[in-house]
């Protein structure tokens, strides 16, 4: 079933929703003027995208110890194409943060130079689906699917916001030469946080002291994100999310989709996804009691 046109917009070959983007404000961003110390996190929704600005944030701004401590993480990491808030990106301070779910042949052609970084989480894709099925429970700017069957059938087609997870994971990797570029998995994330921000630290040359990076990781810890005003997003207008009809922070687990997918259910997901997931450079994880390898190895850690 085709999502509701009022739901969905497809531009470009990606699927997007109108009430917080428009194809002229997609188009726009081609000729958008970047900075070299601009930052980018880029994923495919529910990767793992809030915990990463909380992480981002609380090492450039070092455990928010320098007047940042009641700004909201959508006005220190804002939306590159959902700009709802209408924040001024020109004028904004360096270094620049910025987020997005974009393709990467739609973001900024400033990127190709190579100066600016971005850094992309990818997720198993299986704990994707299941993310993004409850997320649409509540976000009235989406269309909710009668039953968890009717959105396997919109993912593995591609019929959601940001189009199919393959091709946006692939596309990424594909072209990363044309990029400044630091691969992460939300799952060697969950592993080992400290390992995981110690590699952040090092892709944006930013030195932390041991004691600031062991604050980094307890403020970025889930259980303390989920209850923080400021990063659990409890901040956005009811008609975009709607927080009294769940958490944008659900739960936060490696392998949840174990507890909604059934056992045909997987098997058509396989029978989609496998051949071309067992194509990509990445090794996933799709069991909380599994060992994850380390996505990126190119990037050593600090030495605190």
């Amino acid at each position: 079933m085709e999502p509701a046109n009022k739901f969905l917009y497809k531009h470009k070959g990606c699927y997007f929703v109108p009430v917080v983007s428009s194809p002229e404000n997609i188009d726009s961003l081609e000729s958008f003027e970047i900075r070299d110390d601009d930052i980018f996190i880029i994923t495919y929704p529910k990767s793992g995208t809030i915990w990463t600005q909380n992480i981002v944030n609380l090492i450039l701004h070092e455990g928010h110890r320098d007047g940042t401590e009641t700004i909201t993480l959508v006005d220190r990491a804002p939306w590159l194409e959902c700009n709802v808030f209408h924040i001024d990106f020109p004028n904004r301070p360096s270094p620049r943060l910025f987020t997005s779910h974009l393709p990467y042949y739609l973001v900024p052609k400033g990127l190709q130079n190579k100066r600016a970084k971005i850094i992309y989480v990818l997720r198993n894709p299986k704990d994707v689906l299941v993310s993004t099925y409850h997320f649409s429970k509540i976000t009235p700017v989406r269309e909710t699917p009668k039953d968890f069957d009717t959105f396997l059938e919109w993912f593995l087609a591609g019929r959601v916001p940001s189009s199919l997870w393959l091709d946006h994971v692939e596309g990424w990797h594909a072209h990363k030469d044309d990029f400044n570029i630091l691969f992460l998995s939300y799952e060697e994330m969950k592993k080992d946080l400290r390992r995981s921000v110690l590699k952040i630290c090092s892709f944006l040359g930013k030195k932390l002291t041991a004691k600031e990076v062991d604050d980094v990781v307890d403020k970025a810890t889930f259980d303390n994100m989920k209850v923080d005003s400021r990063a659990n997003y409890t901040f956005m207008p009811s008609d975009i999310v709607d927080c009294s009809k769940g958490d944008f922070l659900r739960k936060g687990t490696v392998g949840d989709w174990k507890s909604t997918m059934t056992v045909a259910q997987n098997e058509k997901f396989d029978r989609v996804f496998k051949d071309r997931i067992e194509k990509l450079p990445f090794k996933f994880c799709w069991d909380i009691q599994e060992d994850p390898e380390p996505i990126s190895s190119s990037v050593e850690e600090n030495n605190v």
